[in-house]
């Protein structure tokens, strides 16, 4: 009975650390020499509870770097270390400058609860310093003629050694930082000792097109670059002088007066359209009547010539002659 008694009484420490209240786990990466910033948020009931950060995955054995209620600190890493409250907003930050590679492992941002059984409010963070190269952009494009800008970072150890500039597979065209190419280049690269260098194309062609390397001492990482045509354009060229062009008059709106008018004088239009049309087709039946009525008369009056020449030709006394028509409908003539 007495073991598990004074079992229980060991574990009796651990306890809040199994009651924290982990909201979050999360990995970071900076290179070596570089600032690293990190927001820990919180619910709204915490904003006057103290916040703190330190370095351990166990409240147990965390070790305090920065709180909200220390204004002085003796710990030396207290000018590495910055921590900014906003309640306003329910975030506090923490600033930590010129990381090295010995700061990688995990931290805690938490709100501080109290009490022996109440669980504080934390957020895991894995912080990774790395060494090496980065690239911000490792492919870059632009149209022939125009600039481009490559930025390569590298970490502390490396701020001494030789930075390069290297196209792939052609170790003789390598630019030092600081210096310029061939008097036909186009190429400057610069280093600012603050760890990163740059390489800019001041006019690209077309040749230009391809990978690179950007190296500081033994790191390198590739970057590839692509020109693109410039788009053709045609001049135009203009002799004459531009011409001004009056604006053309609005148009007047339509009233109900004007659209009356208009209504009217499209009626009066088709009127008289059709009565043309009618008038020319009664012409046609009048001409085409009258030819069938004239003709028989005209033959008539014709054969009652040609049979008073005929006659006159034989000696008749047409003077004393008499006309008899055999009946109404014939078209024969006898003159005796």
């Amino acid at each position: 009975m007495l073991k598990p008694f004074l079992l229980t009484l060991s574990l009796l420490p651990w306890i809040p650390v199994f009651l924290c209240g982990t909201t979050t786990e999360e990995e970071l990466s900076v290179m070596e020499g570089q600032s690293l910033t990190v927001p820990c948020h919180y619910e709204p009931q915490y904003a006057s509870y103290i916040k703190y950060w330190c370095r351990g995955k166990m409240r147990e054995f965390c070790s305090s770097l920065a709180r909200t209620d220390e204004s002085h600190s003796a710990n030396p890493s207290e000018k590495k270390v910055r921590l900014f409250d906003d309640p306003v907003q329910q975030v506090f930050t923490v600033a930590m400058s010129n990381l090295r590679e010995e700061d990688s492992g995990w931290y805690m941002c938490g709100v501080e609860i109290g009490g022996l059984w109440s669980a504080d409010v934390v957020t895991h963070k894995n912080i990774k310093v790395i060494h090496g190269m980065t690239v911000e952009n490792s492919r870059l494009s632009g149209e022939e003629g125009s600039s481009v800008t490559v930025e390569c970072q590298y970490s502390e150890r490396y701020r001494e050694s030789e930075k390069k500039w290297c196209r792939s597979g052609d170790w003789s065209s390598c630019l030092l930082a600081g210096s310029e190419g061939s008097n036909d280049s186009s190429v400057y690269i610069k280093d600012d000792r603050s760890g990163s260098f740059t390489i800019t194309f001041k006019k690209l062609q077309m040749r230009d097109t391809g990978w690179y390397w950007c190296s500081a001492g033994l790191q390198k990482m590739p970057v590839h670059v692509q020109v693109k045509p410039r788009p053709m354009t045609t001049a135009v060229s203009v002799t004459s002088q531009p011409q001004t062009v009056a604006n053309p008059l609005p148009p007047k709106p339509i009233t109900k007066e004007s659209w009356s008018g208009h209504n009217f004088s499209h009626v009066l239009g088709s009127l008289l359209v059709c009565g043309s049309v009618i008038l020319v087709g009664l012409a046609v039946v009048a001409r085409k009547w009258w030819k069938r009525h004239k003709d028989p008369v005209l033959r008539q009056l014709n054969g009652m010539n040609a049979r008073r020449n005929e006659y006159s030709d034989v000696g008749c006394d047409l003077q004393n002659a008499t006309v008899v028509f055999l009946n109404k409908d014939s078209q024969h003539v006898h003159m005796c």
